[in-house]
């Protein structure tokens, strides 16, 4: 018999093999609440999911709740879909207008400002993406997700927030965890479990399904190549480390 769940997940490219199993599995019939990653952390605090696919930064914060399945959504070397982009050398960059779809990019884009790139910027909430086009020096943008793809090759400087970090700490690091509220079933557990590794194992037919075969980018390239759904070790050591650090960034109402 299939076991029931409400399951939050992430509305993007790279979580569609996980889609893609929990859709085609025999034991787990699932209703999917697909939202930006911001917007996944509410459903499962207001008690809409059960399970949710959460931006690693929310996970300490969040009370009953474990890490579920071996699964993630990380990197090992870029990640090319959180980035940094600006008209001029991150050491000079004094604003930063923050895409706000994403709590573990917004405080990793912080993580990275204090330690790696040894700057202080004033930092903005981001509230038209309109504001790419008027890049004034000093400025740059945290962009994620699928979006990142339309502007490729569009700002003389990227920093991929994946690669900077790695090349500060030497790990790899995990954008988004599997969670669940303790006392969740450990039939579900697995089941949902079998469900990943299905899904993973049928990235290319979840490209075609989903219709990426048909997008101007090689999306089946990008996720076999920049990300990594392994949580293992180093990844949690990596997560480790950055709940430690405490960072909290908050930004400003967009100064126009």
């Amino acid at each position: 018999m299939a076991l029931d769940a409400r399951i939050a997940a992430v509305s993007y490219l790279n979580t569609i093999p996980f889609i893609y199993g929990i859709e085609h599995a025999d034991d787990l019939r699932a209703r999917l609440l697909l939202a930006p990653p911001s917007q996944c952390a509410e459903n499962y605090r207001s008690g809409r999911a059960d399970i949710a696919l959460l931006p690693a930064a929310a996970v300490p914060s969040l009370r009953s709740t474990e890490v579920i399945t071996s699964y993630c959504i990380g990197a090992v070397g870029p990640v090319r879909t959180v980035v940094l982009v600006s008209p001029t050398p991150v050491s000079e960059v004094r604003r930063v207008f923050l895409d706000a779809h994403s709590l573990t990019s917004v405080q990793l884009t912080g993580y990275l400002a204090a330690h790696r790139w040894k700057i202080a910027p004033e930092w903005f909430a981001m509230s038209d993406y309109a504001q790419l086009e008027h890049a004034a020096p000093g400025d740059a943008f945290l962009l994620i997700g699928d979006k990142v793809f339309d502007y490729e090759g569009r700002f003389p400087f990227v920093y991929d927030l994946a690669a900077e970090w790695q090349a500060l700490t030497g790990l790899p690091f995990a954008f988004a965890l599997w969670v669940a509220r303790k006392g969740t079933p450990y039939e579900l557990i697995e089941a949902l479990g079998h469900a990943l590794t299905f899904g993973v194992e049928h990235t290319y037919e979840a490209v075609l399904e989903y219709g990426f075969d048909r997008k101007p980018y090689d999306a089946y390239a990008y996720l076999t190549r920049n990300i990594d759904y392994l949580y293992d070790n180093q990844k949690q050591k990596a997560l480790r480390k950055f709940w430690d650090a405490g960072l909290k960034v908050s930004p400003r109402v967009n100064p126009g």
